[in-house]
């Protein structure tokens, strides 16, 4: 069987790789409580949810690239949507935290 990522869909290595780049957002889109269980290094917690990240993206850089994350991917790959709609192009979905390894 043959699985076919999306456009905007990133892998863990994608993630890592941006913990270092000054040009890169990690953003994790669950709720603070969730996230207070444990987080990517270095993500900035906008909670999808609680419409913080729809506030948020009016006052970031759309020239920068944003990987988003949350508990299953369904969160952070409507957010990445929403993102795109706004004018935001470098915008990728790392699906759910438990893909990410331990970041």
């Amino acid at each position: 069987m043959f699985f076919f990522q999306s456009a905007t869909d990133c892998s863990a290595q994608d993630v890592k790789n941006a913990q270092s780049d000054p040009n890169a957002v990690i953003v994790d889109c669950r709720t603070h409580s969730e996230a207070s269980a444990g987080s990517v290094k270095g993500a900035h917690v906008k909670d999808w949810l609680g419409g913080e990240l729809h506030q948020a993206i009016s006052s970031w850089d759309k020239s920068k690239k944003y990987y988003l994350f949350c508990r299953s991917g369904n969160r952070s790959g409507q957010a990445t949507k929403f993102m795109r709609s706004h004018g935001f192009e470098n915008v990728y979905n790392a699906g759910s935290i438990s893909n990410l390894g331990g970041l």
